[in-house]
C-alpha cells in the first residue's frame, strides 16, 4: 500500500512538472553568453574568487532592468515602451543587418551627411564629425560609402538636456539614404532621463549600429555595436595629454590604496552603490568621498549623513588623490559609465570597476583584465581586501597597461572615433582583421593598418648585402639613356613619379621587398662603410630611424610656437631621411595613416617630408631616432651647398620647415618628437689601438 502511494505521488509530481513546463511556468536554465560574460573576464570555474589575477565574478547576469531596485521606479508598460527602440533591432549582427557589397566594391569608406541648415550641433559631436572628415576613411561621395554617419546630433538624448535635439525621429526617417538604418553608425553618450535613465534614444534606430557609452551587456549586440567611453566636452579633440606615470616605482605603492570622490544620489537609479561607500571608507588608506550637494533641490532629499559627507568631501583635493592612489574606484552613476573611468586610466590609478552589467569600452578588442579590476556591486565590502591581496608585480603590470591603453585609444576624441571605425572595419574586412595581441600591446591597433603588421614583420634582414637599388625619378627632365647609368653589382629599378610630388618618396612600392630601406637624397655622399655600420645599428633598433644628418626642435617662448634648428648641438630629435635607414612599414603608415591635408602641404611646399616621417615614427615608438657616426665630409657636402639650385640655399626653405613643425604638431595634438643625446660609434672608434684591428676603420679617416 505504501509503495502504491509513493508511486502515485511520484507520478502526480511528474505530471505537474510537465504541465508547468508546457505552460511556460518553469524554464530550464539557458547557456550563458560565454564569449562576453566569461571569456573576457578570465572566468575559470575551477578557481574560486578571490584571486589577485581574477575579476570579481558575478553570481548572475547583472545590469538587467528586472532588478528589484529598478522595478520600484518603473511599470512593466513603461519598461516595454522605454526600450522599444533599443530592442527592435536586438537580433542584429553584421551578417544579418549590414550590406557588405559597397565595402567590398569600394573599400571601407565613411560618408558624413551634410549639416542641415538651422540644426544645432554640440562641440563634442562636431569634434566627432571633424575627426571622421579628416580621416583616411572619409569620402564625400555617398555612392562610394560603406558606412554612413548622421550630421544630426545624437550624443545627448536626455530630454532634460539643453543639447537634446527634438523631433529626431521624423528628421532621421526623412533622410533619403536612411534605409532603416542599414550601414549607419550612431554615436551616443547619454540616453534616457531622470529618474530611471533607460537606454532609449527617443527614435527608432532600425538596423543601425550603436557606438554608445554606458551600454549594458543586456542591450549590447555583440559583433555589431561598439561600447565607447563616456568623455566630457573638455576632452581633447586630437593628441591629448600623456599619461601621468613618469617612472615605475618599485614597489608600486602610493599614499592611498583606494580612492573615490564624486556625487552621491539620494533618489533614483544608481543611488544604492554610492550611498554604501561610507561603509568602506576609513579616512586613512581607503578614502571614498561623496557629496549630496548637487542639483537644485538636494536639500529636500538630504539624509542624516549629508552634512558630514559634504564637510569631509571638501577637505580633499581630487587631483592629489588621483596622483597618489594605487587603485581608483569607478562606481556606476546615474548611468553605467562614469567620467572617473578615463580619469583613472590617465592617472595610472588602476580602475576598480563597480558597475554591474556595463559592457566596458572597446570590450571587443581590449582585454580589461590586464588594466583593471572588475568588481561586483553586491560585494562592495570585500573590495579593500581584494585589492590589498594583489601582488606588487601585478600592480605594476596593471599600471603600465593603463598608460598604454590611455595613450593608444582614449586620450582624445580622435582616437576614440578612429578606434571605433577600425573595429568596424575589422568586422567588415575580416581577411585583414587585427589580432588581440596587436590591440593590447605597443604600439597598438591604430598603427597596425592593413596589411596587418605582425611580429615577423619586424625581423631584420639576415644579410647586409644590398638587394637592389630603386631610383625614384621625380625630375621634370627625361630619364637618361641606359648607357649613361653607372654599372652596379645589383639590379637598378627606376620608378618615374606619376605626380612628381614629395610624398611619392614614401609610397609602399611593391618593389620594396626587404625590411630595411636605405633612403638617400640625390646629393648624399656616403661610403659603403658608413652604410654598413648604420645597417648594423638598425638591426638592433628596427623600429627606429637610424642615420646621419640630425636636426632638433625647441619651444620658442617668445613666439609661443615650435622652432626648428639645424645647428650641431648636444642633442637632436630628428634624423633626416636624406641619409637614413628605417623599416619599410613606415611607407605604408605614411601613405595610409597620415591625413591628406599634411601630405598635401608637403607636396605643395616640396619640403618637410623628412620632418613628417620623423613625427610619424616618434608617435609610433615614443622614442627618438638614432644618430650614428659619420665622416666629416658628409656635413661639408650637405652644408656647403652654394648653388642657388640647391634647396638648402633657398632662404624660404628654413621658414617653411618652421611652419611645417607647428602644422604637424597641431595635427598630432602634441609634440611627438623626443630629444636624445646618444650617438652610436663603432667599437674601438678612435681608441688608441692599431687601425688594422678596427672593423669600420674608414669612418675615422677624413
Amino acid at each position: 500500500m505504501q509503495a502504491k502511494k509513493r508511486y502515485l505521488i511520484l507520478l502526480s509530481a511528474g505530471a505537474c512538472l510537465l504541465l508547468l513546463s508546457y505552460l511556460g511556468g518553469v524554464q530550464l536554465p539557458a547557456a550563458s553568453r560565454s564569449r562576453h560574460d566569461r571569456s573576457r573576464t578570465g572566468y575559470r570555474p575551477d578557481q574560486p574568487w578571490p584571486h589577485f589575477s581574477d575579476p570579481l565574478h558575478l553570481f548572475s547576469p547583472v545590469g538587467h532592468t528586472d532588478t528589484e531596485e529598478y522595478n520600484l521606479h518603473i511599470s512593466p508598460r513603461q519598461k516595454r515602451d522605454g526600450t522599444a527602440s533599443v530592442y527592435k533591432g536586438k537580433r542584429c549582427r553584421v551578417d544579418s543587418c549590414f550590406d557588405f557589397a559597397p565595402c567590398q566594391r569600394n573599400g571601407f569608406k565613411v560618408y558624413v551627411y551634410p549639416q542641415q541648415k538651422g540644426e544645432k550641433i554640440s562641440e563634442s559631436y562636431q569634434n566627432i564629425l571633424s575627426t571622421i572628415e579628416g580621416s583616411r576613411f572619409y569620402t564625400s561621395d555617398p555612392g562610394q560609402a560603406c558606412l554612413f554617419i548622421l550630421s544630426l546630433d545624437t550624443l545627448d538624448r536626455d530630454q532634460l538636456s539643453p543639447q537634446y535635439v527634438h523631433n529626431l525621429k521624423t528628421k532621421v526617417q526623412s533622410l533619403p539614404l536612411w534605409n532603416d538604418g542599414r550601414n549607419h553608425l550612431i554615436f551616443n553618450l547619454y540616453s534616457g532621463t531622470w529618474p530611471d535613465y533607460t537606454e532609449d534614444l527617443g527614435f527608432d534606430i532600425g538596423q543601425a549600429m550603436l557606438a554608445k557609452a554606458s551600454i549594458s551587456t543586456e542591450n549590447f549586440r555583440p559583433n555589431f555595436d561598439v561600447s565607447i567611453p563616456l568623455f566630457s566636452k573638455e576632452h581633447a579633440r586630437t593628441g591629448g595629454d600623456r599619461g601621468f606615470l613618469k617612472y615605475n616605482a618599485i614597489p608600486p605603492l602610493r599614499k592611498y590604496v583606494l580612492v573615490f570622490k564624486g556625487k552621491r544620489y539620494l533618489t533614483g537609479i544608481g543611488s544604492d552603490t554610492r550611498n554604501a561607500l561610507h561603509h568602506v571608507h576609513n579616512a586613512e588608506d581607503v578614502v571614498l568621498l561623496t557629496t549630496c550637494k548637487h542639483g537644485k533641490d538636494w536639500q529636500k532629499h538630504k539624509d542624516a549623513r549629508c552634512d558630514k559627507d559634504n564637510a569631509e568631501y571638501d577637505k580633499y583635493d581630487y587631483k592629489e588623490m588621483l596622483h597618489n592612489s594605487t587603485f581608483c574606484l569607478v562606481p556606476r552613476g546615474r548611468r553605467l559609465g562614469s567620467f572617473r573611468f578615463l580619469e583613472a586610466l590617465q592617472a595610472a590609478c588602476v580602475p576598480v570597476m563597480l558597475s554591474n552589467g556595463w559592457e566596458l569600452p572597446f570590450s571587443e578588442i581590449i582585454d580589461w583584465n590586464t588594466a583593471a579590476v572588475i568588481g561586483d556591486e553586491r560585494l562592495l565590502l570585500q573590495i579593500p581586501t581584494t585589492v590589498r591581496s594583489i601582488h606588487h608585480d601585478k600592480i605594476l603590470s596593471l599600471r603600465q597597461q593603463t598608460q598604454f591603453l590611455w595613450e593608444a585609444y582614449f586620450s582624445s576624441v580622435e582616437k576614440i572615433v578612429l578606434t571605433t571605425l577600425e573595429i568596424i572595419q575589422d568586422r567588415v574586412l575580416e581577411h585583414g582583421s587585427r589580432s588581440s595581441l596587436l590591440w593590447n600591446s605597443h604600439p597598438g591597433g591604430l598603427f597596425a593598418l592593413q596589411p596587418v603588421l605582425t611580429p615577423d614583420t619586424w625581423e631584420t634582414s639576415p644579410s647586409t648585402t644590398l638587394h637592389w637599388i630603386i631610383v625614384l625619378w621625380n625630375c621634370d627632365k627625361p630619364l637618361p639613356a641606359k648607357h649613361r647609368w653607372p654599372a652596379t653589382s645589383v639590379p637598378v629599378i627606376v620608378i618615374e613619379g606619376e605626380n612628381k610630388v614629395m610624398s611619392s618618396r614614401f609610397l609602399p612600392y611593391e618593389t620594396i621587398v626587404t625590411d630595411a630601406v636605405l633612403s638617400l637624397d640625390e646629393d648624399t655622399v656616403l661610403s659603403t662603410t658608413e652604410v654598413d655600420f648604420a645597417f648594423t645599428v638598425w638591426q638592433s633598433f628596427p623600429e627606429r630611424i637610424v642615420g646621419y644628418p640630425a636636426r632638433s626642435h625647441f619651444w620658442d617662448s617668445n613666439k609661443e610656437r615650435w622652432g626648428y634648428t639645424s645647428k650641431w648641438t648636444n642633442d637632436y630629435s630628428m634624423v633626416l631621411t636624406g641619409a637614413a635607414i628605417y623599416h619599410r612599414y613606415y611607407h605604408h603608415l605614411y601613405t595610409n595613416y597620415l591625413p591628406t591635408s599634411l601630405k598635401g602641404m608637403v607636396d605643395q611646399l616640396a619640403n618637410c617630408e623628412d620632418i613628417l616621417m620623423n613625427f610619424l615614427v616618434s608617435a609610433v615608438t615614443k622614442l627618438p631616432p638614432i644618430k650614428v657616426t659619420q665622416k666629416k665630409q658628409y656635413k661639408e657636402t650637405m652644408m656647403g651647398q652654394s648653388s642657388r639650385a640647391s634647396r638648402w640655399a633657398d632662404p624660404d626653405h628654413f621658414a617653411q620647415r618652421q611652419t611645417c613643425m607647428n602644422k604637424f604638431a597641431s595635427w598630432f595634438g602634441a609634440m611627438p618628437l623626443v630629444h636624445s643625446q646618444m650617438r652610436l660609434d663603432p667599437i674601438l672608434f678612435k681608441d688608441q689601438v692599431s687601425i688594422l684591428r678596427k672593423k669600420y676603420r674608414d669612418i675615422e679617416r677624413l
